[in-house]
């Protein structure tokens, strides 16, 4: 039996010192930390802004309803005139 049979032939690529030439460095970490950061800014903004229109929709619609039930002949008036000594603006 010849020894040299066990023996395996090791591309060049794929030594140590090569790979770890791909491995990411400090420097793109950082770059995913600051991209994620805005990312995360981006969406916990649009989150704030969604919870503010929904909030806004839903005291207006509760305006509305309340000035069909108690005047209807004027209720667009009614909506104004709360809206207003509320502090909002219409239109």
């Amino acid at each position: 039996m010849n020894s040299m049979q066990h023996l395996q032939v090791v591309p060049e690529e794929s030594s140590p010192a090569k790979a770890t030439e791909h491995m990411p460095t400090q420097r793109y970490s950082l770059w995913y930390w600051v991209l994620g950061s805005m990312l995360m800014l981006l969406i916990g903004s649009w989150f704030v802004w969604l919870s503010a229109y929904l909030q806004w929709k839903f005291v207006d619609d509760d305006i509305r309803a309340a000035c069909h039930r108690t005047m209807p002949e004027s209720a667009d008036r009614c909506v104004d005139t709360v809206i207003i000594q509320r502090g909002g603006a219409r239109r």
